[in-house]
């Protein structure tokens, strides 16, 4: 299979989509002229015009809220996000209008809109553009939520988030955008609420989603040069949750590690270690560990916002504490 980058997967899946149906169009901050911020939307105003590659003011909530309107009469908009740190000024038209529309209407009015953009930690952008911001989203009944963290998942969600009747947001990541992996040339789509296994093992589970995946592939490798087979479920859809390919992870190993890149607090990562707690609990021989972000503002220092984060390193520590394992 060809290999392409994350943000050429992201632009192939814009593209298929474009063409297939002419009700699809993408709008925001520099999507057009300057092929968008990250260059997701390179190539697509020269193809598709500029009724259908619309460049908008920074006005998140203005546009967001045209993008609502435009799924209630029938069009099916993706909105682009410079940034999920910007979109908190869209959050009144996501949770209150995009994720209520169709139960307020008693299904009168179906709302095939996409929020996508960058999420999550970068380099040195401090403490108000370095944020993971997926909790927002995955707390809000009627909104989906996806996190694809290889180019193949991102282009199968994309495609799948777009022909959805239902608001879907996609969350990237910015460090993730020149990631490389193998993507077919023959169309294809990724299901949203199904989890996938990355890595099989039969000594512990380790849980992730989006740009932790890397880490998580790292600290596998060297928790197999001491003996340890650890399984990586990627849990791709934060909403719906694939709960069941997690609990027959964990049946199968007895032991859990959750590694989550946002904060602690009511996030994703410790909801699923709930419910592992939960509905595994006799199958456990150790707690569930949660490896997060720090419970503090992200540093501008470097030292410090990759010690802020998860790392390889904290993930083989977690595993080991399952383990029972000082060495």
């Amino acid at each position: 299979m060809p290999i392409i980058t994350y943000r050429e997967a992201l632009n192939a899946a814009l593209d298929e989509e474009m063409t297939r149906d002419d009700k699809v169009f993408l709008m925001g901050e520099e999507v057009g002229e300057y092929d968008g911020a990250y260059k997701v939307s390179k190539g697509l105003l020269d193809k598709f015009g500029p009724r259908r590659v619309l460049d908008t003011p920074i006005t998140e909530l203005g546009f967001t809220g045209l993008g609502v309107g435009a799924a209630m009469a029938g069009l099916r908009p993706v909105v682009e996000w410079m940034t999920h740190n910007f979109a908190l000024l869209a959050l009144d038209q996501v949770v209150n209008n995009a994720a209520k529309m169709r139960y307020m209407s008693g299904g009168q009015f179906t709302m095939p809109i996409v929020f996508r953009g960058p999420n999550g930690p970068a380099e040195y952008l401090a403490a108000q553009h370095s944020q993971a911001l997926q909790s927002y989203y995955a707390h809000i009944p009627g909104l989906k939520v996806v996190a694809p963290a290889t180019p193949y998942d991102a282009k199968g969600l994309l495609k799948s988030a777009i022909r959805d009747n239902n608001p879907v947001v996609v969350l990237e990541g910015e460090l993730m955008y020149a990631w490389k992996g193998e993507v077919p040339e023959e169309e294809y789509l990724v299901p949203i609420g199904k989890a996938d296994v990355k890595r099989e093992g039969k000594d512990v589970s380790i849980i992730t989603y989006s740009k932790p995946l890397k880490v998580v592939q790292e600290a596998a490798e060297t928790l197999a040069g001491l003996g340890i087979e650890a399984e990586i479920v990627d849990l791709r859809s934060l909403r719906p949750l694939d709960e069941e390919t997690v609990y027959a992870s964990v049946r199968k190993t007895n032991r859990a590690v959750v590694v989550d890149e946002s904060w602690p607090v009511a996030s994703v990562g410790s909801h699923v270690a709930w419910l592992i707690s939960r509905n595994c609990f006799d199958m456990l021989d150790a707690p569930v560990e949660l490896v997060a972000s720090e419970d503090v503002p992200m540093p501008y220092n470097h030292r410090l916002e990759l010690a802020a984060q998860p790392s390889a390193a904290k993930v083989v520590a977690a595993v080991k504490k399952v383990l029972y394992r000082e060495d």
